[in-house]
């Protein structure tokens, strides 16, 4: 009968686009795993201009390895949604997690 939940291949987290997603969130202090045209995307990067904080966005529309960087985000993450937001490498949520972290001092405490 095979799987009800997927049919997609088991993630591959040793591989070269897990150590790609490893490498990138240790690179900066804030990255952001984004699509350009995601308004949730939008929100999130919205908070970080506002606090002149500057971030990587990886876009992931724009990549070939798009999918499976999504992919290796819900191995670590629990969700392959973008936004995918981290700061000092620890994952703080997504675009409304991040707007309510700003509007309560908790996102400004993490950036000081």
């Amino acid at each position: 009968m095979g799987n009800l939940f997927s049919s997609r291949a088991p993630v591959d987290m040793s591989g070269p686009v897990a150590q790609f997603v490893r490498d990138t969130i240790a690179s900066d202090k804030v990255v952001i795993f984004s699509k350009t045209y995601c308004p949730y995307c939008q929100m999130a990067k919205e908070q970080f201009r506002k606090l002149a904080q500057d971030f990587t966005s990886i876009e992931l529309e724009t990549r070939d390895d798009g999918a499976e960087i999504q992919d290796v985000l819900g191995e670590i993450t629990g969700a392959r949604t973008v936004p995918r937001v981290f700061v000092n490498g620890q994952f703080i949520g997504g675009g409304t997690d991040v707007k309510k972290m700003a509007s309560n001092g908790s996102l400004q405490q993490m950036l000081a």
